[in-house]
Order: C-alpha cells, then sequence, then structure tokens
C-alpha cells in the first residue's frame, strides 16, 4: 500500500467513523454539526489508541480502559453526561457498522472505520 493509499484509506476511515458519531449525537443530543463529529472522531480515536497503547495488554480492564477513555471524550465533546455519551457512542457504533457493511457488500471499502471503536 503507498502512502497516497493509506490516507485515502485513513481520511475514508475517519468520515465513516464521524457520520457515526454526527448520527449519535443528532438522535440522543440533538447536535447537527459534522465538522464537530469529525473532529470528536478523530481525538476518540487518538485517545482510544494511546490508552490501548498502554493498558490494551491488560485482559478485560485494558479494552474497557480504552472505551472508558472514547466515552469520556465523546462526554467531554457533547452535552448531556455519560449515560448520553455511551447512548451517542453505541448508535455511533451501529450507524458505522451498517454503512460499512454495505460498503463491503457493494466491494467498495473494507469493513473498518477510525474513529469508532469495534467497527
Amino acid at each position: 500500500m503507498t502512502l497516497v493509499d493509506s490516507v485515502v484509506v485513513f481520511v475514508v476511515s475517519l468520515l465513516i467513523g464521524a457520520l457515526g458519531i454526527y448520527v449519535g449525537a443528532r438522535v440522543i443530543a440533538g447536535r447537527d454539526d459534522y465538522r464537530y463529529a469529525i473532529v470528536t472522531a478523530l481525538i476518540g480515536a487518538i485517545v482510544w489508541s494511546v490508552v490501548a497503547f498502554f493498558l490494551g495488554w491488560i485482559p478485560l480492564l485494558g479494552p474497557l480502559a480504552a472505551l472508558f477513555a472514547y466515552v469520556t471524550v465523546i462526554n467531554l465533546r457533547y452535552p448531556g453526561g455519560y449515560l448520553k455519551a455511551v447512548a451517542i457512542a453505541f448508535v455511533a457504533w451501529a450507524a458505522s457498522l451498517a454503512v460499512l457493511y454495505v460498503l463491503a457488500l457493494l466491494d467498495i471499502a473494507a469493513f473498518e472505520a477510525l474513529g469508532v471503536p469495534g467497527v
């Protein structure tokens, strides 16, 4: 894979992850700003990666710590507290999963997205 290919995959994955967060934030928190969702997805991906790098090797605790860090980013960026942040993260995961499933069925993209854990 070339550098250009890697950049394209990164950008497309980030946009799909941001779409999931956008849908979740719109449904749960009433926020309607896709650019804000892109920044949230990028910050969330970075925080998730850092926490997973340092704690991911610890069974159960590592992945839970990374997920908590990701939800904390959403909580800090959107109103409503942790319960709404968890709901936004869940809707983001489900929306990203649906988009990626369709893209994979059409053989357009791989089944993964940056900015939404587990997708």
